[in-house]
């Protein structure tokens, strides 16, 4: 137990793609492509809604965090992803594994629940138009802010604690990041108490908050059904079913990684999955939250012409 306890604190192998070689190449120029798009998109939106006074709304204060996360939780993984499938280093020390793993739950989480706070957004805005501005005042948006962050931090600290309290034993990653079930994989002892524990806290990160967008988007539903126009009705259920879209693309992926016994989990099918829900979802929310915004595009054309100028 010694030397083994010894080898985990001088740091871990990741496998990463090694099984699939030929995808190497492949995946090097795909995760490239798109953690691009996923810099340029977020920067953007953050750079915009700061320049822009037209999008000093709550709505746009939310999606600068969240742009945030995504850019902060791309980076955490990517670059080193980028690296182990360029062959050039396939290791991490212990210390980088635990920062690793800290930080991309507590970004992971504070977005989980950071998107319960936008789908709230979107409710008022849409079942209780003339309430709006009372209910989103700029300080009760900071709260929630706040309290989105410190829960997600609050989440990490609690699972990562657990997690490194237990006895490992190897120091081979069957994965491209420090990622909880695979840790959990080299866990020494039975670890079904510990388990019991993470599957509660993963619950209230990850369920509770699904549910939660689940409702307020039923409502939002309800509500723009009853709109006489057409045209509006059809936008708005556009628009309200592409970020419901987002939504489920980051919760499915997460939920199938995060809530299914580590005795069942498939560290090759959750590679792929862990892979899906730090590259697609970063991309696809600027282009989604934005895309069909008249705002964004104005600011966007107001900033290119001042840079001609």
């Amino acid at each position: 137990m010694g030397s083994k306890n010894t080898s985990i604190k001088d740091g871990f192998i990741l496998v990463g793609f090694s099984d699939w070689p030929q995808l190497e190449l492949i995946l090097f120029a795909f995760i490239s492509i798109f953690y691009s798009l996923t810099l340029f998109g977020s920067i953007s939106i953050i750079a915009l809604s700061r320049l822009d006074p037209r999008l000093h709304t709550p709505m746009y204060f939310f999606l600068c965090h969240l742009s945030f996360l995504d850019l902060c939780l791309t980076t955490s993984t990517v670059p080193q992803l980028l690296i182990n499938l360029s062959g050039l280093d396939k290791t991490i020390s212990y210390g980088g594994c635990v920062a690793q793993l800290l930080i991309t739950l507590a970004l992971g989480s504070t977005e989980a629940m950071l998107l319960v706070v936008m789908a709230f957004d979107r409710y008022a805005a849409v079942c209780r138009p003339l309430h709006y501005t009372t209910i989103m005042h700029p300080r009760f948006c900071q709260a929630l802010t706040i309290v989105s962050w410190v829960g997600g931090l609050m989440n990490s600290l609690i699972q990562t604690g657990l997690m490194m309290a237990m006895p490992l034993c190897g120091n081979q990653l069957n994965h491209f990041f420090c990622e909880m079930p695979v840790l959990l994989k080299l866990a020494c002892e039975d670890t079904g108490g510990t388990e019991a524990k993470m599957f509660v806290a993963r619950v209230i990160i990850v369920v509770v908050p699904a549910a939660l967008i689940l409702v307020s988007y039923a409502h939002i539903a309800k509500a723009v059904l009853k709109l006489k126009s057409m045209a509006g009705c059809g936008k708005a259920l556009g628009t309200c079913g592409s970020h419901l879209l987002v939504v489920c693309l980051f919760y499915g992926s997460a939920i199938y990684a995060y809530l299914q016994p580590t005795s069942s989990y498939s560290e090759s099918e959750g590679k792929f999955a862990a892979l899906f829900y730090t590259i697609i979802p970063p991309v696809l929310n600027p282009l989604i939250y934005t895309l069909r915004n008249k705002d964004v595009k104005g600011a966007f054309l107001k900033v290119l012409g001042r840079s001609r100028d």
